[in-house]
Parts: C-alpha cells; sequence; structure tokens
C-alpha cells in the first residue's frame, strides 16, 4: 500500500498550514535519490530549455527554495519554486489556508509570505545545476512603493541560479497585484524585466490568472510578444466561487484544486486562440490525471503544472501522472509530447 492515502487521515487532522510546513522538514530529511528516468515519448523542449517531463510542480509549495531536489527526486519533470519576494515577510494573518476536502479544493490567502530573495539565494546558489530544471517564481513586497522595481530586482538576483523565471502578477491575495495585468502597467513592468535581465540570461515565464474579461487575453499576448515574454503559464488561483460543498467555502482568497478545473481550461483555450500557437503555452490549475494534463496538452499546453493535487494524493503524483500520460501518448497517433500540443 502506497505509504501517502495511509498517512493522509493524521496529515489532515493537523491545521494545513502547519502540515505543510511538516513536509517541508520531512523532506529536507529525505535522503538524497537520483532523479528518475521517464519515458523518452515525454521528453520536451520549450524556451530552449528540455524538460524530461511535461508534470512540474507549480509555485506555491517550496517557498523558500528548500526542497526542489526531493521533490524532483519523487517524479516531478521540473520545479518552480516561490513565490520569492526581495525583502522577507510575513504574508497575511492566519489562519489563511484552508482544505476543501470535500470538492479536492484548496483556497488561501498567504500572501507571499517569504523569506526573501537573499535567504533562496544562498541555498539556489549552491544546487547542481545539471540536476534538474528549476524555476523561480518572483513577486512583489506588499509594502513596497515601486512593485515594479521589486520585478525587476529579482530577475536581476535570481537570474543567476534559475533554469526560469516566472513573473507571478496574478496573485489575488496581495492588493493591487492583478492590475500588473492591465495593458499599460504589464508593458511597463515586461519592459523594465526585459531590461533587468542579463544578456544570455534564463527564459522569462509570465503567470496570469484566469479571472480576464473579454479582450485582456489579446492584449496580455500582444504585451508579451513585444517584450520577449517565453511562455505564458495559465492559470493561478481563481477569486470566482463555483458551486462548492466545504464549509470553507466561503473563505476569501485563491480558489485551486479540482473546482478550478474547466475555468482553467477554458482560459488556456482563448490563449491558445491568442497566441495561435506562436507563444508556448504552460497549463495550470486543477490538474490532478493523467487525463487532465492529457487534456491541457491537446489544448494546447506544452507542458502541466499541479500543487493541490498533491494535497490529496502525495508526492509521487507527478510520476503517476507522467506514467499514465506515456501510456496516452503510446495509444495516440503522436510520437512525442510536442506533436500532441494543440491538437485539440
Amino acid at each position: 500500500m502506497p505509504l501517502y492515502p495511509a498517512l493522509r487521515p493524521l496529515i489532515f487532522r493537523l491545521d494545513p498550514e502547519r502540515a505543510h510546513g511538516l513536509s517541508i522538514t520531512g523532506l529536507k530529511a529525505w535522503p538524497k535519490r537520483r532523479l528518475p528516468s521517464f519515458d523518452s515519448s515525454l521528453a520536451t523542449t520549450v524556451a530552449g530549455l528540455r524538460f524530461p517531463s511535461p508534470i512540474g510542480l507549480a509555485a506555491g509549495y517550496d517557498k523558500d527554495a528548500e526542497v526542489f531536489d526531493p521533490l524532483l527526486a519523487f517524479g516531478f519533470g521540473f520545479v518552480e519554486v516561490g513565490t520569492i519576494t526581495p525583502m522577507p515577510q510575513p504574508g497575511n494573518p492566519r489562519p489563511r489556508l484552508f482544505r476543501l476536502v470535500e470538492d479536492g479544493a484548496v483556497i488561501n490567502r498567504l500572501g507571499f509570505n517569504s523569506s526573501g530573495q537573499a535567504d533562496a539565494l544562498t541555498r539556489l546558489a549552491r544546487r547542481e545545476r545539471h540536476g534538474g530544471i528549476v524555476g523561480v517564481n518572483i513577486g512583489a513586497n506588499k509594502d513596497s512603493p515601486d512593485r515594479v522595481a521589486d520585478y525587476a530586482a529579482g530577475v536581476r538576483a535570481m537570474a543567476p541560479v534559475a533554469n526560469y523565471l516566472t513573473i507571478n502578477i496574478s496573485s489575488p491575495n496581495t492588493p493591487g497585484l492583478r492590475q500588473l495585468q492591465d495593458a499599460g502597467a504589464l508593458r511597463d513592468l515586461l519592459a523594465a524585466v526585459r531590461q533587468a535581465r542579463p544578456l544570455g540570461g534564463p527564459p522569462v515565464f509570465l503567470k496570469l490568472a484566469p479571472d480576464l474579461a473579454e479582450g485582456e487575453p489579446q492584449q496580455i499576448v500582444r504585451a508579451a510578444i513585444d517584450h520577449g515574454v517565453d511562455a505564458l503559464i495559465v492559470s493561478n488561483t481563481t477569486v470566482s466561487r463555483p458551486t462548492l460543498r466545504s464549509r470553507h467555502s466561503g473563505e476569501s482568497g485563491g480558489l485551486s484544486g479540482a473546482p478550478l478545473r474547466p475555468l482553467a481550461l477554458d482560459a488556456l483555450r482563448r490563449f491558445r486562440v491568442e497566441t495561435g500557437g506562436a507563444l508556448p503555452l504552460i497549463g495550470a490549475g486543477g490538474i490532478g490525471s493523467a487525463d487532465d494534463a492529457w487534456e491541457r496538452i491537446c489544448a494546447g499546453a506544452s507542458l502541466v503544472q499541479l500543487y493541490s493535487a498533491m494535497v490529496y494524493e502525495g508526492p509521487r503524483i507527478g510520476q503517476r501522472i507522467a506514467r499514465g500520460l506515456a501510456e496516452r501518448l503510446a495509444r495516440s497517433p503522436f510520437a512525442s509530447i510536442a506533436e500532441a500540443v494543440g491538437t485539440e
């Protein structure tokens, strides 16, 4: 019997944030292991990076870049750490993290709690650069007088230690942050990011919200292409509330997990139409199975990310989905993941 399902009832008796902290502590003590091998059909290249599997762990779990090595060893094709802010900040008051067990979902209003760039930079600088793909998700401090300057500082600081950088302007838990998705503000931000990225620096991805008005995807895509963004991550958590059963459904914050699936899939399809395949897309939101990952790939995603499903299924979920995806691919007319992208 797999270990995590046996432990889950005990883990779920704990406060979610305490359980999260204990899991990080446990992974720190985990014996070092070699990276797993994946079926060769799963390998794909995005933004010049070769991913051994398209199944990645989204930002939000390894916030301070403490356990990316064990997570890669558990079977994720890539791991994104963060969100990391320039200066340390505690985030929003507790309680701020809620399991919606009946819905297979999570609500968080953490607010970019971060130990800061200097702390994470120390650990990232020590890692073996050939030991898997690690992306760094960058945010702005809540009380910053100049958030654009915060993102530029994050790019300069983290570029030497990241395989790719993600500009996170889509969290609903930092007041006013999503306004950076507006056309004018976004162009100013991306111009500053482009200037801050060193020559030959890592690719830059942009993480977006699913809660976008008509016409906004088109504006975002134009700005991203004009300013050299390498890929779009679609999407972050949602502030909308579909029908939910959990007693925590009324909590404020970003909703993730299974109920986000249709909204995130629709957002991905909209961005696929707007990009016409000219800009790689990374699907996120509500992915919990090989079928979910396959659907997102066929809808236009070159890679996919998950996090909330790991809360319910355990850290080996990345490897299980990769195995299932290879089986789906073997039954398809496609020889590789890249061939299946956008074939919906």
